[in-house]
């Protein structure tokens, strides 16, 4: 079965903060939009950011190898070549909360993965797998 995608909405502090990091940095396309909210194509996932400066907030963290990952996040699972090329890319132009590395290194569930913040908060993770048959292993 193909894989769905997603539909996910999520408060910023300001639309145009949105759109120049989802659309112009992460390289988004922009779908539907009102003066409250607008949708982006997340790599064929609708991501929709609403206007809710009052929901904006910091998250817990949990501890996953080593590092404070936010418990509140969401993101992508790229290819590898994708994911470095993006890596790349947000060099300095994010403070990543984890810097791009790869977790797991030799035991089941090997991936790369960066983490970093929206201009709002939301804490945004993106991974890849060398082998995408890890993606649940145990």
């Amino acid at each position: 079965m193909p894989l769905a995608p997603f539909h996910l909405a999520f408060p910023v502090h300001d639309l145009a903060a949105a759109r120049a990091f989802y659309g112009g940095l992460l390289g988004c396309p922009e779908g539907r939009s009102s003066p409250d909210w607008v949708d982006f194509d997340f790599h064929g996932h609708q991501i929709v950011a609403h206007l809710a400066p009052e929901e904006c907030r910091a998250a817990a963290t949990s501890a996953v190898d080593g590092h404070g990952v936010p418990v509140r996040h969401f993101g992508l699972v790229l290819p590898m070549e994708d994911w470095q090329a993006m890596a790349r890319r947000l060099e300095g132009q994010v403070d990543f909360l984890i810097a791009p590395y790869v977790r797991f290194k030799g035991q089941p569930g090997e991936q790369a993965t960066m983490f970093f913040h929206d201009p709002s908060g939301n804490a945004i993770e993106l991974k890849a797998f060398a082998d995408i048959g890890q993606l649940f292993a145990t």
